[in-house]
């Protein structure tokens, strides 16, 4: 492809891909040099030029000195687009998804639905990509612009159609996503997380709100979980654009959840829709896997999808990884749950989910990760408190900071916790305290495959080490 194709001008060198790092700029590269928090990279322009580089996307003052200088005002964003040409085309129908929890078990339920109505469909996200018949790890939530169209562009050749995205905050201010045309946009909820990047709430929240007011196509589809306080703001973001509104939750008015019944494995669903009600057994449990469930519902229903069939599928969701699994049952007949929830709310849901299946006592193990927003541990462990009957507070990614420390500051909101040095003692710990009508839950790591510790990933696996505890 021609350079002068992707910018409308008459440059003649031929563009062999893109590229963020430097590192990786071969030959008929478009280079994109951005000014990060930690890393300016039109301090590589030089170097990017040398390897190869045709173009470079950068700010209209930096100095572009044998390539061709694609000046922006927003580099990122210009990137993106100039990407996306590159790599279309995508699958036909794409979807995302942000909020604070719920992102992945949301675009993961919605591949599942778009599967039993018979589309050849991927999600990608924090397990990964995945598809019908393999997942392969990204590392991210959201990966770099140029590995996440290249991902969405290879589904597409691979014969996807449909594919659902989470959008992170990081992903979303940084233009990670921006180029694949967004049918449906879903907002799951909101609550304190990444502050140590964004600052205060109002920017984290402005950060989301981008998928709403900039990513969406414009006639597309806003699919909101309304029972979130903060969902106004979507809801009216949405209708002043004059984007179609679906509402999902016990306010919803296009998937309205009448009642729902906790059950052994499970939950029973009241949803009225389209002015019936419809009964549906959901093979999860918990609140907040009712409300990821319903809003995957509301965006396959956004997409094409019969009401009342894909209501009838909730019934035949899989559990995702990592998020409220049941890794084990011990010895003493306790069941082991592991869940992904690392901030104060994600921990009170899980805690709620877990609690009408407890007959004895709930306990419950967590730490915090390190070089990460402090302001939440405290908070978490006042959570903790407030509704484990036992709470473990040990490691949980100290990274560069003294573990004892991080414990410390959590036990501030918990103390009459226990503290164990060490995640696999504190496990084995908690599995070997648990009697018959006791129930354990590990959260914090979820489906994640290591333990960072310094500049070090130590390979640890919850459900693996639960397992070996138990054994």
């Amino acid at each position: 492809m021609k350079l002068g194709t992707l910018t409308g001008g008459e440059e003649t060198a031929t563009v062999t891909g893109f590229a963020i790092d430097h590192r990786k700029v071969a030959p008929g590269t478009v280079f994109g040099a951005f000014q990060g928090t930690r890393v300016n990279g039109e301090d590589f322009i030089r170097d990017a030029v040398k390897s190869g580089a045709v173009a470079v996307v950068a700010r209209r003052e930096a100095e572009v000195e044998g390539a061709v200088h694609i000046p922006a005002d927003n580099p990122r964003a210009c990137f993106a687009d100039l990407a996306a040409q590159f790599f279309a085309p995508f699958p036909a129908t794409a979807v995302a998804v942000t909020g604070t929890n719920g992102k992945t078990s949301t675009v993961e339920m919605t591949r599942q639905l778009w599967r039993m109505a018979g589309h050849h469909a991927a999600s990608i996200g924090t397990l990964g990509v995945s598809t019908a018949d393999e997942s392969v790890s990204t590392g991210l939530t959201t990966p770099d612009v140029v590995t996440f169209l290249s991902n969405v562009a290879g589904l597409a050749r691979e014969g996807v159609s449909h594919v659902a995205f989470e959008a992170s905050s990081h992903g979303l201010s940084q233009y990670r996503t921006q180029g694949v045309p967004v049918a449906a946009a879903a907002f799951t909820n909101l609550s304190r997380d990444h502050l140590d990047y964004h600052g205060d709430m109002a920017a984290y929240f402005t950060a989301k709100l981008r998928l709403f007011a900039e990513v969406l196509s414009p006639d597309g589809t806003s699919v909101v979980w309304v029972d979130d306080p903060n969902s106004d703001r979507v809801i009216d973001l949405a209708r002043a654009r004059g984007n179609r509104l679906i509402t999902v939750g016990q306010h919803g008015e296009t998937l309205r959840l009448v009642s729902r019944d906790p059950t052994l494995l499970g939950q029973g669903l009241v949803i009225e829709a389209e002015g019936r009600q419809h009964k549906v057994n959901l093979p999860l449990i918990g609140a907040y896997q009712a409300a990821n469930a319903l809003t995957a519902a509301g965006l396959v229903i956004a997409t094409g999808g019969d009401v009342a069939t894909t209501i009838a599928n909730l019934s035949r969701l899989q559990p995702v990884r990592g998020r409220l699994e049941r890794a084990v049952i011990a010895k003493s007949g306790a069941p082991v749950y592991v869940d992904y929830a690392h901030t104060p709310d994600a921990l009170e849901a899980a805690i709620a989910a877990l609690k009408p299946h407890v007959a004895g006592r709930l306990i419950v193990l967590f730490g915090a990760g390190g070089d990460r927003d402090t302001g939440k541990r405290e908070p978490m462990g006042q959570v903790a408190a407030a509704g484990a009957d036992m709470v473990i507070v040990t490691d949980d990614n100290p990274r560069s900071e003294d573990p004892a420390t991080i414990r410390r500051e959590i036990m501030k909101g918990a103390p009459g916790a226990v503290e164990i040095d060490g995640r696999r003692a504190a496990i084995a710990a908690a599995i070997a305290e648990a009697g018959p009508d006791d129930i354990v839950l590990l959260a914090g790591k979820g489906h994640e495959q290591g333990q960072i510790i310094g500049d070090m990933v130590l390979p640890f696996d919850d459900v693996s080490v639960a397992r070996e505890a138990a054994a």
